[in-house]
């Protein structure tokens, strides 16, 4: 049996290269040995980090009884659902489908042809051995029931869907959307829903921006509590990481006492700058504190040595979920002795009973103003108890690098070494920034995934360019440089031309790439921003620095499923309102001119940056060389000296010169 995973660059599917299942990574091959051979494809797709998806390979993928039974009549096809958003998509739909629900590990039995006709998640082994034999026998036995089948879910998934067609949102439409996120609100807990409960970063962002747009109306004020009452709640919670920094993927309880342990790059650079700019508004400590630790956090364990970010930390240490984050009170006694570790006990919420399995707790701060009361004690205990969690066996990391996070990645690193004083971490963004330049993208093009400095195979998807474009946008902002605005409109340019569906929208993936038997279009955000948001995101900020009318456009036919989601599911349509309040408010522009060796040119570029008006834009130039960006143009000095030009639509008031003056122009704290 050869290795067809062990030069893969997916470190899930490395994880998977010694199995005794005859695995092949998806692609031409495998579909063409299941015809040689007339027998079905098993198609297995998880991640790296994926808890569940473990249990499955140590119950099945690991047992040889098991392999032989896949290796006998199938021809085992294994996906990292990371590196394939695409395949993942179209047949995590087809699961949807059959199911009424879907998740990670995904099994779906296919037609030598790519056709899904029987589909699920996890399997016990037990229950997956009875899965086997039954779709051999109907496979064997009942194969025009088995096709039939297939070709129903093709006919069923394929048909043409369009997303929404129509004008952009409008206030109302985003006023009802407060309403309705207001009457599902956990007023006691944050957030929205029950268990599992999921960070609602895209959401936080489009309160913060409604906040912003409508100050004064009942509903704003809503917005505002909403927003900040689920982020001191998240920050209090087990959800996240009171040691190291950094969130963990959702909570299994609605109180965010216990996490889902694995920690996203995704996750944690949409939620830090969403607290940064939860700060930016309201001056506000905590979020001030979490924005910083969540950056540090990100940096200190998932920065790869080429510059970019890895994908994920895993759930698991030494096979059990949770192993390295959780502590008893004898483990807080024998590390900071009775005192301390009772004190520390009683701060962090850890009980003899325990809060997760078997006496232990995760650290939480069920009062938050305790570390306040000493914070000089509160800071040794959190050193001691971060130095002796670094001697367990940490999960391990999937440093597959994935072009769109990283773009995430940038924008909340730019943005909160901007805002909080931090060079190091725009330093950082700038690094991140040359690696996705130098090594994914290729004459406006981008390859999804690299790995140890080598690209991958996969092509990128609606969400790399547009997330990428996103994050060298932000970039610009916060250091002046043009380049990025250069290599972002290059990214734009390219989703506008392989991937509209016709109607305004876009497809997840692009025209050329590998035909499914679906192509994937999603305008919903999961645990990401949707690529069609990101993408008029990307587009009306383009279009604010540069004054491109095709770029606006192509925003607003972009926005037009936002006018529905708005009212229905708000919480599936977070980014698409965040962009609406931006597309709604102008967005804002701000050139800043003078001398680059000029303080106060720096004094004029942070108040811009301060400013709250929702998707506002910023751009820094000389006042002689409009660097190629029409925000830019014919925007002088006055009278030698830096000023600041306030504009919509190219349409500038006066000139401003002092901060003062700038703060009041763009409503900055």
């Amino acid at each position: 049996m050869s290795n067809r995973l062990a030069t893969a660059t997916s470190p899930y599917l490395l994880q998977h290269a010694d199995n005794p299942v005859d695995w092949f990574p998806w692609g031409d091959e495998a579909f063409a040995e299941a015809r040689q051979r007339d027998v079905p494809v098993l198609l297995s797709v998880g991640y790296a980090a994926c808890h569940w998806c473990h249990v499955m390979a140590h119950e099945s993928f690991e047992d040889p009884q098991t392999a032989e039974l896949m290796n006998a009549n199938f021809v085992n096809v294994k996906v990292d659902r990371e590196e394939r958003p695409d395949v993942d998509a179209v047949y995590l739909e087809a699961t949807q489908a059959m199911t009424g629900q879907a998740g990670w590990p995904m099994t779906a039995f296919l037609t030598p042809e790519g056709a899904p006709f029987y589909c699920g998640t996890y399997f016990p082994r037990d229950h997956f051995h009875r899965l086997l034999a039954g779709v051999t026998q109907a496979w064997n036995n009942k194969r025009d029931d088995v096709l039939e089948q297939g070709r129903r879910i093709v006919d069923a998934l394929a048909a043409p869907r369009t997303p929404g067609t129509g004008p952009a949102p409008t206030s109302e439409d985003l006023d009802e959307a407060v309403r309705v996120l207001a009457d599902t609100y956990d007023n006691v807990n944050g957030g929205y829903g029950t268990s599992p409960k999921f960070p609602p970063a895209m959401v936080m962002e489009f309160l913060l921006r409604h906040h912003a747009r409508t100050g004064g109306a009942d509903t704003d004020t809503s917005a505002l509590h909403m927003a900040t009452h689920t982020a001191h709640a998240m920050a209090r919670g087990g959800m996240y990481d009171q040691l190291g920094g950094g969130f963990a993927r959702y909570s299994v309880d609605a109180q965010w006492i216990v996490p889902h342990f694995e920690k996203m790059l995704y996750d944690n650079a949409l939620l830090a700058r969403a607290y940064a700019h939860l700060w930016r508004a309201t001056g506000d400590e905590t979020a001030k504190r979490v924005a910083v630790e969540t950056c540090d956090w990100m940096v200190a364990d998932l920065l790869t040595p080429q510059g970019g970010f890895a994908s994920a930390l895993d759930a698991d240490s030494e096979g059990e979920e949770g192993r390295y984050y959780v502590w008893t009170p004898a483990q807080l006694r024998e590390v900071l002795g009775p005192d301390d570790g009772a004190w520390a006990a009683e701060v962090f919420g850890v009980t003899e009973a325990g809060t997760f399995e078997r006496g232990r707790s995760v650290l939480r701060l069920p009062e938050a103003s305790r570390p306040r009361e000493e914070p000089e004690r509160y800071a040794r205990v959190r050193a001691q108890l971060l130095a002796a969690r670094a001697t367990r066996v940490a999960p391990a990391r999937d440093d597959k690098v994935v072009a769109a996070w990283n773009g995430l990645a940038i924008a909340a690193l730019a943005e909160t070494g901007a805002l909080l004083a931090r060079p190091d971490l725009v330093e950082r963004a700038r690094a991140t920034a040359r690696l996705l330049t130098d090594l994914h993208i290729r004459d406006g093009r981008i390859v999804r995934t690299s790995r140890d400095g080598v690209a991958g195979d996969s092509a990128g998807v609606l969400e790399d360019y547009a997330d990428v474009a996103e994050g060298l946008l932000v970039l610009h902002g916060v250091t002046g440089e043009p380049e990025w605005v250069a290599t972002a409109g290059e990214l734009l340019d390219a989703v506008l031309r392989h991937f509209p569906d016709g109607n305004g929208g876009f497809y997840d993936t692009a025209d050329d790439a590998e035909a499914l038997f679906n192509r994937p279009q999603d305008p919903t955000d999961n645990a990401t921003p949707s690529g069609a948001f990101a993408a008029a995101g990307a587009l009306a900020s383009y279009a604010a620095l540069t004054g491109s009318p095709r770029h606006r456009d192509a925003t607003a036919a972009a926005l037009a499923p936002v006018t529905t989601l708005a009212r229905k599911v708000p919480r599936f349509a977070g980014w698409g309102m965040a962009v609406a309040e931006a597309f709604l408010s102008g967005p804002l522009e701000i050139a800043v001119v003078g001398s680059e060796a000029d303080p106060d040119t720096d004094s004029l570029h942070r108040a811009a940056l301060m400013a709250v008006a929702p998707g506002a834009v910023v751009s820094r130039g000389d006042g002689h060389d409009d660097k190629g960006i029409g925000l830019l143009r014919d925007r002088p000095l006055v009278a030698g000296q830096p000023a600041a030009y306030v504009c919509t639509g190219f349409t500038c008031r006066a000139p401003v010169t002092t901060v003062a003056e700038l703060r009041e122009e763009v409503g900055a704290a």
